[in-house]
């Protein structure tokens, strides 16, 4: 099958794995911090320990990336790894509750980082599926229909995710588990890779063959991005880390900025991230279609723009509004306007990378992808937990608001990947 055009449906379907992924990481980034409180850890070290999961998943990322480019069975290249991930990290994410009912400190830490070892071993293959299945010219419309659906799945997570926790904190986990196995399976029945990818009858492939590719594919990956003399994609994947590592610092910790800092519940928080989550949702395909007409990277300046705008409103707001109640109205209004501008930026960034590559490298420049974003969410949490710890957690929409304007600044050095018409 030629990817000659773009099937809104099929991508409605693959949109599933996504919704699955987004649905975990908000419960997760949510509640996890604030159990972690239980055990009288300073923010520095929930910090850090918000990252220990995360080195996993910046090894592997990549890896299995570019595995998966290699891989060749029955089911095509990406399918195996999600069967094999998505059930192992459905279980592990539903018993953190659990082991923080128990109150042991290190099984809790354990099985977080296996519920990351987990989710690390299908996101790539997930993600690498979309520009599989779908042309270049194409490729920000898809990715925002694929948005879409996560923005429907960490929608969910927020707006379901209140009442459940407030009847019972485990069970967010509980039903965001068996979700996100569900989605995983709906990938896995209705979207078919295509058959040049899957192993003819009496073709065997060795695994240290696959591995060697791998391995050298990856260095020529890396190589790609800081060698190569023009830059683009170096700068592209700084971007990418300077906004992730704004918006993961205010992702872990806008929780507990909200429960200590202004004295509102956390699951009002994490409403109030909902509503940031609601507008991206809805603004994730025409994002899509506006990368695709007046071109990916002034988008995502755009974008970005309007997530400073928001930032610095936010900032003045905390200063001026002294009424606890308006200034959480204030507070829903301006996050609900950001997820318009942070749309506009992830929605085109993925199609960007994988535009600077063939088809054959598509999974390990999606790896590289997330390499990146990874990385931010190792930096992030103990950065801003550090400034929280020392300072106050007024610092925590500060320096969201710095990485931010940094990746405006590199994002302007990006020449390359914007839409290919054919």
């Amino acid at each position: 099958m030629k990817k000659t055009y773009f099937s809104f449906k099929k991508l409605l379907l693959l949109g599933f794995g996504f919704f699955g992924i987004s649905l975990v990481w908000p419960l997760y980034n949510s509640y996890v911090p604030i159990f972690l409180k239980d055990f009288e850890l300073s923010s520095t070290l929930i910090g850090f320990v918000m990252t220990i999961d995360n080195i996993f998943a910046i090894v592997m990322l990549p890896l299995i990336g570019v595995l998966s480019d290699q891989t060749r069975t029955k089911l095509g290249r990406r399918m195996p790894y999600i069967l094999l991930g998505a059930p192992l990290a459905a279980i592990t994410f539903s018993l953190i509750p659990i082991t923080r009912a128990w109150h042991l400190l290190w099984l809790m830490m354990l099985n977080i980082i296996f519920m990351n070892f987990f989710m690390a071993l299908f996101r790539s293959p997930v993600i690498a599926l979309m520009p599989d299945i779908t042309p270049s010219e194409y490729r920000s419309q898809a990715n925002g229909v694929i948005n879409f659906m996560g923005g429907v799945g960490a929608l969910l997570a927020f707006f379901a995710g209140k009442p459940l926790y407030d009847k019972n904190p485990g069970l967010p986990f509980y039903v965001g588990a068996i979700i996100m196995l569900v989605a995983q399976l709906l990938v896995v029945l209705f979207i078919r890779e295509d058959e040049k990818y899957r192993v003819k009858t009496g073709e065997k492939v060795k695994f240290e063959n696959v591995y060697k590719k791998t391995i050298d594919e990856l260095k020529e990956n890396l190589k790609d991005v800081f060698t190569s003399r023009e830059k683009s994609l170096l700068m592209m994947l700084l971007s990418i880390l300077l906004w992730f590592i704004g918006y993961n610092a205010l992702e872990t910790f806008f929780t507990s900025y909200a429960k200590f800092q202004m004295g509102i519940k956390e699951s009002t928080g994490a409403l109030v991230l909902g509503f940031f989550s609601l507008t991206f949702m809805l603004f994730a395909i025409p994002a899509g279609f506006i990368g695709s007409k007046i071109g990916r990277k002034k988008t995502m300046t755009i974008g970005l723009s309007i997530v400073i705008a928001i930032l610095i409103g936010t900032i003045l707001s905390t200063r001026i509004i002294t009424d606890i109640g308006l200034l959480t109205k204030v507070f829903f209004a301006l996050f609900a306007i950001g997820g318009f501008g942070w749309a506009m930026v992830n929605v085109n960034s993925l199609p960007t990378i994988v535009d600077m590559t063939v088809e054959e490298k598509v999974g390990g420049y999606t790896g590289l992808y997330y390499f990146f974003s990874m990385a931010a969410n190792i930096i992030a949490p103990p950065l801003a937990g550090f400034f929280i710890d020392k300072i106050g957690y007024n610092t925590l929409i500060i320096l969201t608001l710095l990485f931010f304007v940094l990746a405006v600044l590199t994002l302007q050095f990006v020449k390359r990947g914007d839409v290919k018409v054919h």
